[in-house]
């Protein structure tokens, strides 16, 4: 009994001098250790573990492994306050770090200082775990092998015992500083040898523009930082904006305008997205809180002007039945004339133009594009603005056709699907113009160009154009294979109907009538259409019955076919 008193009273006695023997910087380094406790998507404990500080505003370093597939995560300090991750700030998941951010409330925390060297083997380190105690316990240990990775970092193998609970706790000089993160073992010898990665590689992981497409990053769910310059975040927005919910893509606006309180793209791209998922006059009014700050901050006010005429012009056009304020087209054109006045751009000329177009002052609107028209600007779109534009003023088809050749010499050849739409437009332009030849051969040239990727509507409107071209072979095939796409459309089968009694073949005209009424017996223009073919074979008796069943059934135009053939 006395020999087992007397162990316990030494081994009491040896604790007490370990504590004493500690450094004196150990209190408050422990301080900057805390636990991690990762939620998944369903907002259930996903992982724990541990990280610590490295800088006194929240930046803060961990495992990789800990994060991967977390939706949220919390650090719990030494003193047991529960702090969120904000944000992650960069990772790599072959070493096994991650950098992120945490939500400090503007307060000051412990952090460590990153030794500014890398120890070399044989030098003495400790390991500070995570504890809400007061003590002053620690693990020491010495540096087995210290190896090259990644430039100037090291990855130190390190002769310490490392338990579960103490991964990604910080490893330290003797002399307080942190040289890197705790890694277990992955070998045979887990109770004398560990691991450690540089702090400073831990550091150096960074957000670049690009870092939406880095597969660690994809790995954690919780909000991304933004990059570090100006010129990088932007074009971190623009690849954010296509993989991220409205209103994620949101918070990571509001972090940019926080981040960046003078960009001026920060707050029109805000007010994009916030009128984009406006529901009521009080997210508009943040829409124009936001235009007006980037006009205050400003060096370029014609561009600010000109973005904002873009949005009133487009809620104006897409929501005519939800009027906001004074927002109205003729609000959108002072704008954009503002930022004319400042200096005339091709691109806001444009815009004069299609604001004018939709205040249907074709004229003005003409005016507009014809001066877009003669600058480096000129494009497939602005001639075909102001070919519709032609048109709607009634101006010759000739001049209409002028605009829509101007528009398609913008394209080379072979063409390509960016053409298709505009080989469309001139199509018609042809026939209206009485070229009906041409017209074809924009119809095959629209074929080749989306790769025969066309529907019944397509061989339709080719037909039209072969049967005013007199190409009536083309015109039988066409229509039989806009049947062949789409069945039950009467319609086609009247017109097959047509260019079979054009030709000639009306027995077989007739067979194509009596199919159409197999479908529909109350399909008043085949009766019509029969009574036709039957003149032409000398059934005059039967057309006049035909005629007689289309006026029964409401065709306005039997009325003239009776009066002239059946009197």
């Amino acid at each position: 009994m006395k020999k087992n008193f007397l162990l316990t009273l030494t081994l009491c006695l040896l604790a007490q001098w370990s504590a004493a023997q500690a450094p004196k910087w150990v209190d408050k380094a422990k301080r900057a250790v805390f636990s991690v406790v990762t939620y998944d998507k369903n907002d259930k404990i996903l992982s724990t573990g541990n990280g610590f500080f490295i800088t006194e505003n929240g930046i803060a370093l961990s495992d990789y492994t800990l994060f991967k597939g977390a939706r949220r995560a919390v650090v719990v300090g030494a003193d047991g306050v529960q702090m969120p991750v904000e944000a992650i700030m960069g990772a790599d998941d072959m070493y096994d770090v991650v950098k992120f951010r945490v939500g400090v409330s503007g307060k000051k925390v412990a952090a460590l200082t990153p030794a500014a060297t890398a120890p070399a083997a044989g030098a003495d380190v400790c390991l500070l775990p995570y504890s809400t105690q007061k003590d002053r316990s620690y693990t020491t240990g010495k540096i087995k092998e210290a190896d090259k990775i990644s430039g100037d970092y090291s990855y130190y193998t390190l002769n310490m015992q490392l338990k579960d609970k103490m991964v990604s706790c910080p490893v330290m000089t003797m002399d307080g500083q942190v040289l890197g993160l705790a890694q277990k073992s992955s070998g045979q010898d887990t109770a004398t040898v560990c691991y450690a990665i540089d702090a400073r590689f831990a550091m150096s992981q960074n957000i670049s523009a690009l870092s939406y497409g880095d597969m660690s990053l994809k790995g954690i769910g919780i909000k991304k930082a933004l990059p570090d310059t100006e010129e990088q975040a932007l074009v971190f927005l623009y690849m954010a904006s296509s993989q991220l919910s409205p209103e994620k893509y949101m918070e990571i606006l509001n972090d940019f305008v926080t981040q960046y309180p003078v960009c001026v793209d920060g707050y029109m791209r805000r007010a994009s997205q916030q009128l984009f998922m406006s529901q009521e006059d009080a997210s508009m009014d943040k829409v124009v809180a936001d235009m007006d700050k980037a006009l205050e901050v400003a060096t370029r006010k014609d561009d600010v002007y000109f973005n904002r005429a873009k949005l009133i012009y487009n809620y104006v056009l897409s929501n005519p039945e939800k009027p906001y304020k004074d927002w109205s087209f003729d609000t959108a054109l002072e704008d954009v004339r503002k930022a004319m006045a400042i200096e005339e751009l091709p691109v806001y000329v444009q815009m004069e133009g299609d604001i004018l177009f939709a205040k249907q002052d074709y004229p003005a609107a003409w005016t507009s594009y014809e001066k877009v028209n003669n600058t480096n600007l000129a494009s497939p779109a602005t001639f075909f603005s102001a070919a519709k534009t032609k048109e709607l003023m009634q101006a010759p088809a000739e001049e209409i056709l002028a605009l829509m050749d101007s528009c398609v010499a913008r394209f080379t050849k072979p063409y390509t699907e960016e053409a298709a739409p505009y080989l469309l437009e001139r199509a018609q332009a042809r026939l209206n113009a009485g070229q009906a030849r041409s017209a074809m051969l924009d119809y095959d040239a629209y074929y080749k160009a989306v790769n025969g990727k066309v529907n019944d509507l397509f061989y339709y409107y080719r037909e039209q154009a072969a049967l005013k071209a007199k190409q009536y072979q083309r015109a039988l095939d066409d229509m039989a294979k806009a049947i062949e796409l789409n069945p039950d459309d009467l319609m086609y089968r009247a017109e097959l109907a047509v260019v079979n009694i054009r030709v000639g073949r009306n027995e077989e005209a007739l067979n194509i009538l009596r199919a159409a009424l197999e479908k529909d017996a109350g399909y008043a223009e085949a009766y019509r259409l029969m009574g036709i073919a039957q003149i032409q074979l000398k059934k005059n008796k039967e057309a006049c019955a035909s005629f007689a069943k289309a006026k029964e059934l409401g065709d306005p135009n039997a009325d003239a076919l009776i009066e002239k053939h059946c009197k």
